[in-house]
């Protein structure tokens, strides 16, 4: 079988074993992304799997790029129906189809650090809260972190354990209140909003299991 005689045998093994899930643990150049691929192309060519059921996630636009390009190379045109892409990139998607779930619009800005400096600024002054006291990059930092654990500003709120984090909770329930009302989201929503939308709706869930 010509996708699998250039793989060594534990390659092999982790390109066939396609039932159910599997977590592969290998090192920097021990041929991760080659499995990917392979793993990819035996499964549209050798298991009958359509590429449009096909997710691949990984963590940079340059590896994302690279993967599409040589799962190209193996099964050509028609893995152009895979999903393929980072983490975040993926969650604009699902977002761009359902964020009207959650009430925003689906032609949602996603705001840059330069925006998101702006709108914290203008919390900060609307809070009375000095901005040399509370750095507005600092304050930025505090709610990203917040948000990676998914936590809204009310769980802000009840988790800070320091008098700058309950200010911090104060900036982000006005700010997200603002970004709201801009129909805009930060790069850091991007997947909390994902995991907000298939726990609030899990008929959209359901629809993506499947998918």
């Amino acid at each position: 079988m010509d996708l699998l005689t250039s793989l060594n045998p534990q390659q092999q093994s982790a390109v066939t074993c396609t039932e159910g899930p599997l977590l592969i643990m290998a090192g920097a150049g021990s041929g991760k992304t080659r499995v990917l691929v392979h793993r990819v192309a035996y499964l549209i060519e050798e298991k009958g799997v359509e590429p449009y059921h096909i997710l691949a996630i990984t963590f940079t636009n340059k590896a994302a790029r690279e993967m599409r390009e040589r799962i190209e190379k193996l099964v050509g045109a028609e893995s152009r129906e895979m999903w393929i892409g980072t983490f975040h990139a993926t969650c604009v998607r699902i977002l761009r189809q359902d964020i009207n779930h959650l009430g925003y619009n689906r032609n949602f800005v996603i705001y840059d650090d330069s925006d998101q400096q702006t709108l914290i600024k203008k919390c900060l002054k609307e809070l009375n809260l000095d901005d040399k006291k509370y750095p507005p990059r600092g304050i930025a930092a505090a709610i990203g972190n917040g948000k990676n654990k998914c936590w809204n500003a009310e769980k802000f709120s009840l988790m800070a354990g320091t008098y700058f984090e309950a200010k911090a909770a104060d900036v982000y329930k006005l700010y997200q209140k603002k970004l709201a009302e801009n129909n805009a989201l930060d790069f850091d929503d991007l997947i909390m909003k994902t995991v907000e939308l298939f726990e609030k709706r899990p008929e959209v869930l359901r629809y993506y299991q499947h998918k």
